[in-house]
Parts: structure tokens; sequence; C-alpha cells
């Protein structure tokens, strides 16, 4: 008897990627914020290249250093300060760490399939909204995040990195 792919996935089967706007921000200490955006979710394993004892003309490879690229938040600006609160402890020295979750939702917007937690993250840069009096579009700010480990969750656990 065969067991089931746990992914649900069947050959034959077509199973739906996620909709890349169906996504939610938690941030501790953070009540409010419009994000429209995140992107550089991502990590580097750097690569260790040897030559194996005995034999010069074979290059072996081990992962080394492992490198977080940082994260870009774009959103909405409001009245909220919190965000600007949390930039300004850094711009003074005293970085305020934080855990930072990157939640995918499910088609319907409402139940959530998967989870980027950013460990310790810190905000290292920021730019304000572009301001056009010609233009109706929103005003979007761009917050950098610094963290030092990415997390994957599913309903089934978490995946460090």
């Amino acid at each position: 008897m065969t067991q089931p792919n746990a992914s649900g996935a069947q050959p034959g089967n077509w199973v739906d990627p996620y909709r890349a706007y169906n996504f939610k921000l938690l941030i501790n200490g953070v009540t409010e914020g419009h994000f429209t955006e995140v992107g550089g979710l991502g990590l580097k394993v750097e690569r260790i290249s040897y030559r194996e004892a005995g034999n010069s003309s074979i290059v072996r490879a081990i992962p080394g250093r492992v490198s977080y690229a940082p994260v870009t938040l774009r959103f909405g600006l409001t009245s909220s300060a919190d965000l600007w609160e949390w930039l300004m402890t850094a711009v003074e020295g005293r970085v305020n760490r934080r855990n930072v979750s990157v939640v995918m939702l499910d088609a319907s917007g409402t139940t959530e399939v998967l989870r980027w937690n950013l460990l310790n993250a810190w905000p290292e840069e920021w730019y304000g909204a572009p301001l056009d009096a010609l233009s109706r579009e929103l005003a979007i700010e761009t917050l950098v995040l610094a963290h030092e480990g990415l997390q994957r969750e599913t309903s089934g656990g978490a995946a460090a990195a």
C-alpha cells in the first residue's frame, strides 16, 4: 500500500500555488501597519572548496557561513508612529530586536498556510514615500530589516535555517 504524498499533490492532480497578494505581516510591538509588499526573503550558504588529501585533482565543497538577506517592507504611510519609533531606537544606537513573521494566507485570504519568521530583526534602512502632487497613488514608505535567522513554518511545524 502506498502512502499519500504529504503535500496533498498526487500525480496528475494540480495543486494551486499560493497568491502573492494574500499575506500579512506580524511584528511584535507594532500594532498598525498597512503592508503592501515584502521582498528579499532569502539566505546564502557560502561554499568552501578544498582539495582532497592525497589527490590534488579532486576539489570538494562543504557548506560554510550562512548569511541572511535584508528584508524590505513597503507600507502605506499613516499617522501611526510605531515603525518610526522602532527605527529611531537603532538611530540612537539602542537596537531593539523583534521577531517578525510574514504570514501567507490561502486563496480566500482568511487561513494561514505558511509562515516565515525573521529572528531578532531590527531596522537598518528607511526611505520616505515619494511625494508627487500630480499623482493619485498611495504614499508608500520603505523599511529594510536586518535579521539573524529565518524559519519557515507550515501546519506541520518549523524548519529552521
